[in-house]
């Protein structure tokens, strides 16, 4: 491998979804930042399709490095993209998000202030017709405000839009892999930066669209597995934390049932609302599914162990 000096890499998780990876290199390809300056990395996570005919598209006008990898989750394809990096600042997103052409520039230029930090971007639902990505947008809007309400000091970024140190993150060690599936690796990563001393800021001219087609169906399974991912973040925090698992206070589901009607979404604000509801209804159902499997699983083993 050539080594170059990039100031960004950019690095793209991708599985079984060739178009939305080509509408997202188009817009990487149009950002308003010099060319030699940044480079994209995308690792293709065990897809059944070839995605060399897509990256291949794009290498007159960017510096693209196509990684494939056995299926193993976004977490372990970020890590491995991390690992192939170039650049002195990693930004992190999905094949799924399309990038304003402003996105490195607005980063850049917060780097100027915060060269240490996590900077977090902010993400708009690019599917308005569609009521469940709406919501499902709509919910991530109210962490950003609930998680990062005092300035300067935030505690949690979506990792379809975020930007660290090459050198910070490799101190921390990446995403954890052992997350059971793709849901609150990226809470996870922001808590143990966090727990390490080190500081977020949020950056919200940093901004990518977001084209998450959804389903009531798929709603549904999107907020199950989301409580699965909570089990096991509040499991991995406690035991960092050395403390039994806590959950958010009431409050947080207060009013997180009543952000709709501060959004100003007119004759959709009920339906959102439920969608709010129905999200939570999802979350719980997952966190105690997953917190059931696991001491099922503990139980079989310790008698396994004892035979």
């Amino acid at each position: 491998m050539n080594f170059q000096n990039f100031e960004f890499s950019i690095i793209i998780p991708t599985y079984n979804r060739p178009e939305h990876l080509q509408q997202c290199l188009q817009s990487i390809a149009l950002l308003d930042y010099p060319r030699h300056r940044f480079e994209v990395i995308v690792v293709d996570d065990g897809s059944r399709m070839s995605l060399k005919p897509i990256a291949v598209k794009f290498e007159d006008c960017i510096s693209i490095n196509l990684i494939r990898q056995p299926n193993a989750g976004p977490a372990s394809a970020r890590n491995a993209g991390a690992a192939a990096a170039q650049g002195d600042y990693l930004i992190f997103t999905d094949d799924d998000c399309q990038p304003h052409p402003d996105w490195l520039k607005a980063l850049a230029e917060v780097l100027k202030d915060f060269p240490n930090v996590l900077i977090g971007g902010y993400t708009i639902n690019a599917l308005a017709d569609n009521l469940y990505s709406t919501a499902s947008q709509l919910l991530i809007d109210y962490l950003y405000d609930y998680y990062n309400q005092s300035k300067g000091q935030a505690t949690f970024f979506a990792s379809n839009n975020f930007a660290v140190s090459r050198s910070l993150y490799q101190q921390l060690g990446g995403f954890d892999t052992s997350f059971p599936l793709a849901a609150a690796e990226d809470r996870e990563f922001c808590d143990r930066w966090l727990h390490r001393g080190f500081q977020m800021h949020y950056a919200p001219a940093m901004q990518v669209y977001h084209a998450h087609t959804l389903t009531v169906s798929s709603f549904w399974r999107q907020h199950f597995n989301y409580g699965r991912g909570a089990f096991y973040f509040h499991k991995v925090r406690s035991q960092r934390q050395s403390q039994t698992i806590k959950v958010e206070p009431l409050r947080f589901y207060f009013w997180l049932l009543a952000y709709p009607f501060s959004q100003q979404q007119g004759w959709r604000t009920l339906s959102l609302s439920g969608l709010f509801l129905l999200s939570q209804v999802a979350n719980v159902a997952g966190f105690f599914w997953e917190r059931h499997r696991r001491k099922s699983k503990q139980s079989t083993m310790a008698v396994t162990s004892n035979s």
